[in-house]
């Protein structure tokens, strides 16, 4: 494959995952796609880096505290 060619990957998140990497994202100046493709990028990197992924919990449940929008409809 050209190494400018990319695959297209359908890619499914709870919406829970998707807010924090598209506040993340937001954050980086990132569009969420490119956050998601930074971050594969860097954990590739890490893994050949030493041979081990980033994390050993790679599939524990996600626990990410995002904060809850308190603002009624009517105050927007």
């Amino acid at each position: 494959m050209n190494e400018s060619t990319k695959k297209q990957v359908p890619l499914r998140l709870s919406p829970r995952l998707y807010e924090a990497i598209a506040a993340w994202a937001e954050d980086d100046f990132r569009s969420v796609n490119g956050q998601i493709e930074y971050l594969l990028t860097e954990c590739v990197k890490q893994r050949k880096k030493n041979g081990r992924y980033v994390s050993t919990e790679l599939d524990a449940p996600l626990d990410v505290a995002l904060p809850i929008d308190t603002r009624s409809k009517q105050d927007e």
